[in-house]
């Protein structure tokens, strides 16, 4: 790999020392504890809160001390996905990367820039020595990617900065203002399996290869989400013939749209040719309906061993909600400045299927809070009228755009500045932790930027190695121009 292009060096050397270091969300332990040993051995005031964040403060350089402290923000977890025929423990092994072209990217895995290149930046800056600045607060969060765990058990008082800038963000260029707030819905068939008959035969059907992404991020760019998919195939088969669900398993993270999924089912045997049918005129249609967004899928029929069945009642409801449960973007934002941006939406994340149950995931996102809170209850409605249990998350609140910003003047001048046009100032369709950090900071003022990352929490995960330099010098200018107190 020539290592050459990879600047600014500083930022890319850490990179690679955390990509080293196993950090899957809610398991960041190896993560806490290499952090907190290398802000001590910086000789930096390092804190590390009972949730597990972690809080590094550098003071200012020399003539800098009355400068207003700038906190530095990015999450330390990643999300741990991997192509089906990869071996690879996430808890162990470290990621490995490769250059493609001006992109970093992992082999088969995600690469982890989401958001360990903010970490990177974070810990460039801190081993500086030759970098004009005022007091700074780096901050690394826990459990960003499941759960904003680590920004909700943040108690007021942690952080101490006058103003934030967030580096989770994924297109170099813009600047973040706003973001939506967001909960997740949990429906859950309970049965008790029984045998199929014994004359039905057992068919096993999957798709792989779909592109995935964001489920806030990416749900604007109608890519196949692999539930909604096999879940039509199912409902249009039920019209026809008995189905006997055995199992349907799907997706893996609440926050991605799923990429690959498969099902297990009984027909009757005259019926098992007609099947297979079916599905290579749907698998056709669908391959042409999505022939922009996804151009790998590939899919699968073929038998499968005989295994007990869910009942049909349970199984018959499961189908038609997913059938009917409302999947993608559900509204766009009404202020006519934002009118290109999604207000609202609902991505059916992941199903698992056990001995006694299928559980169904499903993420909700709105800028407007009313309508999160309607968005969630159209989901919740769907699988309360097939008869499954129904919950809500706590979920995380929306982060309203801040009128006349001092800090998002300062960011954007300075970006105008260094690189001869205007950045993009907007609000984003994903979930940030400044919409924690509004609730408890209510004075804080804050942006967020980032380099560019595409097809974030897939195996597809790549980050733009030229606009790393780009936030580096923007950051760096930023930080030379902070206010005075």
């Amino acid at each position: 790999m020539d290592k050459s292009i990879l600047k600014p060096a500083c930022v890319f050397e850490q990179f690679a020392t955390i990509n080293a270091i196993p950090r899957p969300s809610k398991r960041e332990e190896k993560m806490i504890e290499f952090l907190k040993n290398w802000g001590e051995s910086h000789n930096l005031e390092t804190v590390v809160d009972a949730t597990g964040n972690v809080l590094i403060r550098k003071p200012a350089t020399e003539g800098m001390e009355n400068r207003k402290t700038i906190i530095l923000q990015s999450h330390m977890d990643m999300v741990c996905d991997k192509l089906v025929d990869i071996e690879f423990d996430f808890d162990n092994d470290p990621i490995k990367t490769y250059i493609d072209g001006e992109w970093l990217t992992a082999e088969g895995t995600t690469l982890g820039a989401d958001d360990g290149i903010g970490v990177a930046i974070q810990l460039a800056i801190l081993d500086s020595t030759d970098i004009k600045h005022g007091p700074i607060e780096c901050v690394f969060t826990r459990d960003e990617e499941t759960g904003l765990t680590g920004a909700l058990g943040m108690e007021a008082g942690f952080m101490n900065g006058d103003m934030l800038i967030n580096l989770d963000s994924e297109d170099e260029g813009q600047i973040f203002v706003s973001c939506a707030g967001g909960r997740t819905t949990t429906a859950k068939f309970n049965f008790e399996k029984t045998d199929a008959p014994s004359d039905y035969f057992f068919i096993r059907g999957s798709i792989k290869g779909l592109v995935g992404g964001h489920s806030g991020d990416d749900i604007e760019k109608k890519r196949a989400n692999a539930i909604k998919i096999l879940g039509r195939f199912l409902y249009k088969e039920m019209q026809k013939t008995d189905i006997k669900l055995a199992r349907f398993n799907s997706g893996k993270m609440h926050n991605a749209i799923p990429r690959d999924g498969e099902f297990v089912i009984a027909v009757p045997n005259k019926d098992k040719e007609t099947i297979r049918v079916d599905w290579n005129i749907f698998t056709s249609e669908v391959e042409d309906e999505f022939h922009v967004t996804d151009t790998k899928m590939e899919f699968n029929m073929g038998s499968a061993d005989a295994e007990s069945v869910v009942p049909d009642n349970i199984a018959k409801n499961f189908i038609r909600a997913i059938q009917a449960v409302d999947n993608g973007i559900y509204a766009m934002c009404q202020d006519e400045a934002l009118a290109w941006m999604v207000e609202t939406s609902s991505n059916i994340a992941s199903i698992i299927t056990d001995d006694n149950s299928i559980k169904i995931v499903a993420s909700q996102r709105s800028n407007v809070m009313s309508n999160l809170d309607n968005m969630c209850n159209t989901v919740r409605a769907c699988f309360e009228l097939a008869g499954a249990e129904v919950s809500h998350s706590d979920g995380y609140p929306a982060w309203k755009m801040r009128s006349n910003s001092e800090l998002t003047k300062l960011v954007a001048d300075s970006y105008e500045k260094l690189f001869g046009k205007k950045p993009i100032v907007k609000g984003i369709h994903a979930g940030l932790e400044c919409g924690l950090f509004s609730e408890r900071y209510p004075n804080l003022d804050m942006v967020s930027f980032g380099p560019t990352l595409r097809f974030v929490h897939t195996p597809e995960e790549r980050l733009l190695i030229p606009t790393v330099q780009m936030v580096w010098d923007h950051l760096l200018d930023v930080l030379e121009n902070v206010p005075q107190k």
